[in-house]
């Protein structure tokens, strides 16, 4: 018999792919992961992540399916991996993105390395997303997929890799929780960083960064402003910049070695062309170059590129967009697709304006 671990983390999406995994007729055991070293007085239910409330909801889960069920603290492993790397890609000038870091060293890889080790035939999570043979693929319920923030996988995790929402929609998630009488089966959904459980990300980071003050300029360098931290700022960020100006003004580049932030117009934030780094194929045999499909940002809408590659064992490629797209922040993942399969990606390290001949980091 498959003996499976599934990663249960209190929510319904979880707590039905543990079930549908029993269902299955696989030996499930349930795995609850402590991760983020919230203080008990500011955990508060529906934010953050493996709160008290939602280990416990994993607890009871496991227990109406019969399943064994455990906690492990990989707490250590996430600040190191997940937090720290927050606050330092912040601190660069860039904006990152911690679900997917989480899942390439955390949640997923790290997770089912350890299952692995451990006897375990296959790791399964609450994912969004689909895996057929051995490559990974968007989940049916296209505003629900979670493919964006899977594209670091490889043969050898896909292969080790059970998603049993893939065919599902989220209502249909539900209905399946509440027929089988899980309690987790109208529990609400979190939408914040995880580790910062108040949604204040700038107040966060100033806590752990401290005050930076500087200037905001224009393209020119003209000076328009202060601020307290370049962190506070992202490429295409429109709100809160603090200047006067006839023109609505968005920010261009986040320069941190200067405490500068550069703004200017919305048609300055077209950009044609990305270079990304740390890229991988989901079929661990590169990216192939030619014509595919990027998606810049977790929630952003798809553009059509060509694939350059870098030099051979440099893990960088260029994208060459077919229509400039707009306020792509480094830090980043660039996802690839062709149709619903997902090729791969990497994480933004430069740009090329669309204006301009030049890449900018």
């Amino acid at each position: 018999m498959t003996q499976v671990l599934v990663a249960m983390s209190g929510g319904v999406d979880s707590s039905v792919a543990a079930a549908l995994a029993v269902e299955a007729g696989w030996d499930v055991t349930g795995v609850h992961l402590k991760l983020a070293d919230t203080p008990a007085h500011l955990q508060v239910q529906g934010k953050g992540c493996c709160t008290l409330a939602d280990a416990d909801d994993a607890r009871r889960v496991a227990g109406t399916l019969g399943i064994p069920f455990y906690v492990w603290d990989m707490a250590e492993e996430f600040q190191r991996a997940v937090v720290d790397d927050f606050a330092g890609e912040y601190a660069r000038g860039r904006t990152p993105n911690p679900c997917a870091r989480c899942n390439e060293r955390v949640k997923v890889v790290g997770l089912l390395a350890r299952a692995r080790a451990l006897g375990f035939d296959a790791l399964a999570t609450g994912h969004y997303a689909r895996v057929e043979e051995g490559r990974l693929y968007r989940a049916a319920d296209r505003a629900k997929d979670q493919s964006y923030v899977l594209y670091m996988l490889g043969p050898g995790e896909l292969d080790h890799l059970r998603l049993p929402l893939g065919r599902l929609t989220k209502p249909e998630v539900r209905a399946t929780a509440a027929r089988l009488g899980l309690r987790t089966a109208a529990k609400p959904e979190s939408f914040d960083v995880c580790f910062v459980p108040d949604g204040d990300t700038a107040g966060w980071l100033e806590r752990r960064l401290g005050r930076r003050p500087g200037q905001v300029v224009d393209a020119g360098g003209q000076v328009l402003g202060g601020h307290q931290g370049a962190y506070r700022y992202t490429v295409g960020q429109r709100r809160g910049l603090g200047v006067a100006a006839p023109t609505p003004r968005y920010v261009l580049r986040v320069e941190p070695a200067a405490a500068r932030v550069v703004v200017g117009d919305r048609s300055e934030l077209a950009v044609r062309s990305v270079e990304l780094e740390g890229a991988t194929a989901t079929d661990g045999r590169g990216l192939p170059p030619g014509p595919a499909r990027v998606r810049l940002r977790a929630h952003g809408q798809e553009a059509r590129c060509q694939v350059v590659p870098g030099p051979e064992r440099s893990g960088r490629v260029r994208l060459d967009l077919d229509e400039p797209a707009a306020a792509v922040a480094p830090g980043q993942a660039g996802v690839l697709y062709d149709g619903d399969l997902v090729l791969g990606g990497g994480t933004v390290a430069a740009t090329v304006p669309a204006a301009s001949a030049s890449p900018e980091a």
